[in-house]
This record gives structure tokens, C-alpha cells and sequence, in this order.
């Protein structure tokens, strides 16, 4: 744990919300019957924000809304909120790339945290027009950060030529201040010295201790070769209430409203991934609706028909707080986290679980206003 405490962020779902489970992403195409207008988006930056959440995960692929147009229409309407914008390697140049989070930056005032999206669904990386196989993919990855950095750090022009990607005398007219934190993930091989050499968070879905602990430490060791330190990251769903027979409750809610077919469709869906962190997701699961609790409080029920973070944290407030400080005993810094709906559960979780942590002296709202006193308008002092 850092010395300014854990980090919480909350998840904008830009393809839309819903009280169900929303089926689909990550290849395949999703909504909820709560559209994601900029209008409820608007509401749920400032959910975020009012309970304490230091920023929002933004997601980028076909199935959800551009994340670099959503998030700067957003920052105008809040405060202090902080956006992760998602972006692919890629898809734009590494210098357009980096001037687009050093603008982002300085009209939002040092609000901008980049997730980097290696991306790992030929068939919607190809509809962007890339053609890469998965090793080529991360090995472009790496060459791209490496560019963007040095743009973001460089007054002089820079010219680079790799295996995918090369640009010549590439400067920017002004670099950020700071420069944006890099978060990255991948559970495979080729992505762990990409992490290690240019990651500042290392991001991680949701399993079970020993697993969590298994990919940190890879990373770390990786990392020690580098020269490096990294942050660690959690991306996870919660349903955190009052007790934990009600917060159980609303999961079997949740896993009673899956439409007859939904979990086949979206399983042969995922299947075609080459995501090894999706693979992963898939068999803590393997497409069985029973026997879902696969460690305390940890529940695979969300990864039957949702691709990507496939686990959520169910039980009581206590609970709920307990493991994430188990989680935060092995390194993780900053958990990212979401739930269904997005608008009332940021609020179950920020009223429920926060304040059990900031008891504790871990956390701290980040942007939380000064009490100022109260002064009765019409007294003795203020009369005379």
C-alpha cells in the first residue's frame, strides 16, 4: 500500500446500464436498456466524484462509445474526477496519440490517466483494419509506449524505427504536466515485459488470492530486471449491502435474470478471444451456473455472460472490505471496480464500504471539501 492510501475508481458503461447483468463486450456488442446519453453518463461522473472515487475506467472497443469523445464532453461537468481513458495500440499514431493525452491533460487540468488495450479479439481488432497476431500485437504495444513516452518527456525531436512503428523528428509543441500514469494489463506471456518497462500500474482481474498473488510477483521479478517498481491494480464487480444475505440475494437476482441462451451465445462468443486473462476469467467458471463462490466472497457469476472482468465481490459492507484489504496485503494499490446499476451501486459502495476503509485509516476521499463553520446570519457580531 502506498503512503497516500488505496485508490478507488468506478467504471463509466458507455455502451449503456442496466438493474441486469448487460451480456456481451470484448468482440461482441452490448447495451442496456439505461442508454449511456451523455445526460446519465453526467450523472454517474458525479456519483463517482460525491462518494469518493478518484477516477472512472472508460472502456474502448467497438461495442461501447469512443472513449476519448465521452470523457472530454464529461470533464467539463465535473471537479476533481479523473478519467482512464482506454485506448489501442495501433489504431492512431504514437505521436497523434501523444499529443491527444497531453491536450487532454492540460484542459482538464492533470485529470487524464491512460489504459493501455492491447487488444485481443481478432475478429474486432481486424474490423479497425489490424491484422496483427497476438505476440506482434504486444511487441507493437511496447514500441508504441516507448515513442509516447519520449515524446511526453523530450524537448528535442525524436526519430525511431522498430519492427511496427516508426517516426521521424516527432516532437510535441507542449508536453503534459504530469505526465498521464500508463495502466496496463495481460495475463500473457508477451505482455509482461511490456508492463515492466513501461507500465506504471500493472492491472489484474479479479481471482482468487494465490492466483492474484502468482501474476504480481511475475510482474515484480520482471519489473526488478527493468530497473522498475509498478503499482498494482484490481479491475472487479462488487455487490456490497447491508448484510450479506442481502447482497447474495441480489446476485441470484442477477443470475435468475439471464435470458434462456445468453450464457451459450456470449461463452462461443468469448471463445474465439486469444485473451489468456479471458481464458482465465472462463474457467473459474466453465459456463456451470452452480458452485459460482469460488473463494470467500468472490463469485464468477458476472464472467457467464459479460466478457472481460468476470468476478464480483458479494457480501456484507464488512465484508466486502475485509477482502479488498487482503488484496491490498499483496500490493494492489488501486482497485477499479463497477456494478449493476452502475448509478446506485457506486453509491452502495461508497456509503457502505468507504467508510469502514477510511475507519481503518487506509483510504481518504480524495477530493472531499473543507467543513466550513456555520454562522448565523443575524447575530450580535454581524449586526453591529
Amino acid at each position: 500500500m502506498t503512503e497516500r492510501g488505496l485508490s478507488f475508481h468506478w467504471f463509466l458503461p458507455t455502451y449503456g446500464d442496466s438493474r441486469g447483468l448487460v451480456a456481451g463486450g470484448h468482440g461482441s456488442f452490448m447495451s442496456g436498456d439505461r442508454p449511456a446519453t451523455l445526460r446519465y453518463l453526467n450523472q454517474l461522473t458525479a456519483a463517482a466524484e460525491d462518494n469518493g472515487f478518484e477516477g472512472v475506467l472508460t472502456p474502448t472497443g467497438a461495442w461501447c462509445e469512443d472513449a476519448w469523445l465521452t470523457t472530454a464532453m464529461l470533464v467539463q461537468t465535473s471537479e476533481t474526477l479523473k478519467f482512464l481513458v482506454a485506448l489501442r495500440p495501433g489504431l492512431v499514431s504514437p505521436t497523434l496519440a501523444a499529443q491527444m493525452a497531453a491536450t487532454f491533460q492540460r484542459h482538464s487540468e492533470g485529470r487524464l490517466l491512460l489504459n493501455v488495450v492491447t487488444g485481443g479479439e481478432p475478429r474486432e481488432q481486424q474490423a479497425y483494419g489490424d491484422f496483427l497476431d497476438k505476440t506482434e500485437r504486444y511487441a507493437r504495444t511496447g514500441e508504441f509506449l516507448h515513442i509516447v513516452r519520449e515524446l511526453w518527456n523530450s524537448t528535442e525531436p525524436i526519430s525511431f524505427t522498430g519492427q511496427h512503428l516508426q517516426v521521424k523528428d516527432a516532437l510535441l509543441s507542449a508536453r503534459p504536466d504530469p505526465v498521464p500514469p500508463v495502466f496496463f494489463g495481460g495475463s500473457s506471456g508477451p505482455a509482461g515485459p511490456v508492463a515492466a518497462r513501461y507500465a506504471d500500474t500493472y492491472l489484474t482481474w479479479g481471482e482468487p488470492l494465490d492466483a492474484v498473488a502468482k501474476k504480481l510477483d511475475w510482474v515484480r521479478g520482471l519489473a526488478a530486471i527493468e530497473g522498475r517498481t509498478v503499482d498494482f491494480g484490481l479491475r472487479i464487480h462488487v455487490i456490497s449491502r447491508d448484510t450479506a444475505a442481502e447482497a447474495w440475494a441480489e446476485a441470484d437476482k442477477l443470475l435468475s435474470g439471464i435470458a434462456p441462451g445468453e450464457i451459450e451465445r456470449v461463452q462461443a462468443s468469448l471463445a474465439n478471444s486469444e485473451s489468456e486473462g479471458q481464458r482465465r476469467m472462463a474457467q473459474l467458471h466453465n459456463g456451470r451456473t452452480d458452485g459460482l463462490e469460488i473463494a470467500p466472497n468472490l463469485w464468477a457469476g458476472v464472467g457467464l455472460v459479460r466478457g472481460g472482468a468476470g468476478t464480483a465481490l458479494v457480501g456484507s459492507h464488512a465484508e466486502v472490505a475485509e477482502r479488498l484489504l487482503e488484496y491490498a496485503a499483496l500490493g494492489i494499490d488501486h482497485f477499479i471496480l463497477s456494478g449493476y446499476p452502475h448509478l446506485e451501486e457506486a453509491y452502495w459502495f461508497g456509503e457502505g464500504v468507504l467508510p469502514i476503509l477510511e475507519s481503518k485509516g487506509v483510504w481518504k476521499h480524495p477530493s472531499r471539501p473543507t467543513k466550513v463553520p456555520v454562522v448565523a446570519p443575524f447575530t450580535a457580531a454581524a449586526s453591529s
